[in-house]
């Protein structure tokens, strides 16, 4: 298992290099000046101690290398418009506030989605199975941003149960004002896990192994709370990456519409400023954070399956 974990985290090295370096060429590619605040140009002297300053006077391969040495000793330089801070800062203002709607987000997914998806399997063509599906259908159907408008405007200024804006300031104090965002980046993943997990288990309980097991005398609980359920999860762990990334990018919108003091909101005013060490900060923060899901999920895998580690 030591082996299957060391030789994961070496290939995760050559996909963190690409990463950088595929957002650095698109921002190259964006163009446009970060130093112009208003319609009047930069004096050239002023244009060129700034880019001396941010080392956009050097070429393009030994920008990537100073970049790459910033990424690795988690320094990833100073802000271009936002002169007093730096990108470090400004991660760490709005990071946690992200990643708590997020981690918040993921949370209702796996209490709702997954129980819904396991009903719904365990009691096939019954009102609980028609309703897990009607559910993943809308989750499905409906965008996020449609999501929030409608529970803005019925949860909390038509039956005024919720505030709908603000956000908690600190990391592990929650409150109402929770609840309406969270849900709605929450719904997609909610459904996805809903349906996921009632596909896997439908097609798991007619396995020969699952026959045999009740064959033996073992009880439905115990079959299907040690070999069916254990073995559904795997599409489920597996999918989660991928959803982790979609909440991520999700949390942008939200937070955009629920006036949350997260990353999005940087991100958003960043690229409007051509502020290149923002955008590209925070491009690879949550690419970071996506490749560690992906190499938890390989790893949680690997335990779940163990014989995947000889071929993964």
């Amino acid at each position: 298992m030591a082996t299957f974990i060391i030789r994961r985290i070496i290939w995760t090295i050559p996909v963190i290099l690409l990463v950088i370096f595929m957002t650095f060429v698109m921002m190259k590619q964006i163009g446009g000046n970060p130093f112009r605040k208003t319609e009047r140009n930069v004096p050239p002297a002023i244009q060129a101690n700034l880019e001396r300053k941010f080392n956009l006077d050097k070429p393009w391969y030994q920008q990537y290398v100073y970049y790459v040495k910033d990424v690795a000793t988690f320094d990833l330089g100073p802000s271009m418009s936002q002169r007093t801070r730096t990108v470090n800062d400004i991660i760490k203002d709005g990071f946690p506030k992200s990643l708590k709607l997020g981690l918040l987000a993921f949370l209702w997914a796996v209490i709702l989605g997954i129980p819904l998806g396991v009903l719904a399997a365990l009691k096939p063509n019954s009102i609980f199975d028609y309703f897990a599906m009607f559910f993943s259908t809308i989750g499905f159907a409906l965008p996020s941003f449609f999501v929030a408008t409608l529970l803005i405007y019925y949860v909390a200024l038509k039956w005024g149960l919720v505030p709908t804006n603000g956000w908690p300031q600190g990391f592990l104090e929650f409150d109402d004002r929770v609840i309406l965002p969270s849900f709605a980046l929450g719904l997609f993943p909610m459904a996805y896990f809903a349906r996921l997990v009632r596909g896997s288990m439908l097609e798991t309980m007619q396995q020969d192994y699952v026959r045999t097991a009740r064959a033996k005398g073992l009880t439905y609980r115990r079959v299907v709370g040690l070999h069916v359920l254990r073995n559904s999860l795997i599409p489920a762990v597996t999918a989660t990456a991928p959803l982790l990334g979609l909440i991520i990018t999700g949390t942008f919108i939200i937070e955009i519409i629920f006036s949350i003091p997260g990353i999005g909101r940087y991100f958003i005013n960043s690229v409007f400023n051509r502020d290149f060490s923002v955008v590209m900060g925070i491009t690879v923060l949550t690419s970071l954070i996506i490749i560690i899901a992906n190499l938890f999920v390989d790893i949680m895998y690997g335990i779940l399956d163990p014989r995947t580690r000889d071929v993964r």
